[in-house]
């Protein structure tokens, strides 16, 4: 960033600083519709996750996951385990008289046995949040006397509220269901035979607000229709008594892109002139944060005073560079409250003064203010 310096007037005190804020009241700003599309045009490409339990320790829990508890009784054990299968590549010949031949590998087991009626064991994947994606995994229910089911919570906001899918050995069924403030939905789904000790594949798939089940690599059940949950974790599930074994896990996905970062791609696209173009809003502690920018890597650096002066008073800062202007100002909310602030620095032009600098940086700055209601929406 090319250095700047000028003078900033406060209430009529003249000090030598690196910018100069231009005070402006605040007020409700009329939103403008400009009809740029966002979404399809700066889509993220695909990626893949491969959850391998053998890349765990046995009889640990697996790094990047926490225990979580749906309703009554004690919580999961979930621990890595070296199961013993027949081999999948070996054809069973019994008539040939030859031994089963059986192969070792690792997975995640779920091993409590409190047979407590409403209770719901779930081990939680901490490393991504997803909104669209195709999830399979393969699955072992073991045993259970009071259940004997295994399934997969995804979109999973907190232990409230979450969707499920899970597939029941003593019911001889598959259901999916909804939770929303602890109050359990509609089951929905068909009856099958689920065998116990064998293998099986479930599979999940949200595109939108479309939701797909499928067991062993077919659909289960018409394509489901909700709304409820937008994004969310994804994890392992159990109920009751029922020791349930999962395999290695596949999560293809499209990776969340935050308004924010969307807001700095499209205005990039828009306009050549801007060189760079940068979002921050307060952390937790009410310090400027960096969190969209036209360089990515730069995402997570502090702010200075000039960030945290348009967030917290809703001033304007202005600053001169070689070839270059700067301006930092507030975003707001549809309440006309700072909830941002955003740096845009361009390319300036023969003659260009402080105020077409600052116009020229609040035309983008109003387009981004369009799309966003509060400061949520940001980050979401």
């Amino acid at each position: 960033m090319a250095a700047v310096t000028d003078r900033r007037h406060h209430f009529g005190r003249a000090q030598t600083l690196v910018v100069r804020p231009i005070f402006v009241t605040l007020r409700a700003m009329r939103k403008w519709s400009f009809g740029f599309v966002l979404a399809l045009a700066l889509s993220a490409p695909g990626a893949d996750i491969n959850i391998d339990f053998s890349n765990f320790p046995t009889n640990t829990t697996p790094a990047g996951f926490h225990g979580a508890l749906a309703g009554g009784g004690e919580k999961g054990d979930w621990r890595i385990i070296m199961d013993e299968s027949p081999s999948a590549f070996v054809p069973l010949l019994p008539q040939t008289g030859r031994p089963l031949i059986l192969t070792r590998h690792a997975a995640l087991a779920q091993l409590s046995q409190d047979p407590t009626d409403e209770r719901f064991p779930m081990l939680i994947y901490d490393r991504e949040t997803f909104k669209d994606f195709k999830l399979t995994t393969r699955f072992k229910i073991v045993s259970g006397r009071a259940e004997q089911m295994a399934g997969i919570v995804f979109r999973y906001q907190d232990a409230s509220n979450f969707y499920v899918i899970r597939a029941s050995a003593l019911g001889h069924n598959i259901r999916f269901y909804k939770v929303v403030n602890g109050q359990r939905g509609n089951l929905l789904g068909p009856d099958m035979n689920i065998t116990t000790n064998v293998w099986h594949t479930l599979g999940i798939q949200c595109q939108g607000n479309q939701i797909t089940c499928l067991l062993d690599n077919q659909v289960v059940m018409p394509p489901l229709t909700d709304n409820t949950f937008t994004a969310g974790k994804i994890g392992f599930w159990t109920k009751s008594d029922a020791v349930s074994y999962f395999g290695d896990t596949t999560i293809n996905y499209t990776p969340r892109v935050p308004m924010a970062q969307l807001l700095v791609q499209s205005m990039m696209l828009k306009y050549p002139r801007i060189l760079e173009l940068r979002i921050y809003t307060p952390d937790d502690q009410g310090h400027p944060q960096m969190i969209a920018s036209n360089h990515e890597k730069e995402i997570g650096q502090p702010g200075g005073d000039a960030e945290k002066g348009a967030i917290t008073t809703g001033t304007v800062y202005f600053g001169r560079g070689k070839g270059t202007v700067a301006v930092t100002m507030p975003l707001t909310d549809r309440n006309g409250d700072p909830v941002a602030a955003v740096r845009v620095q361009l390319k300036s032009f023969f003659g260009e003064t402080e105020d077409t600098a600052v116009d020229r940086a609040r035309l983008i700055v109003k387009q981004m203010q369009a799309q966003v209601v509060s400061g949520q929406d940001l980050t979401q």
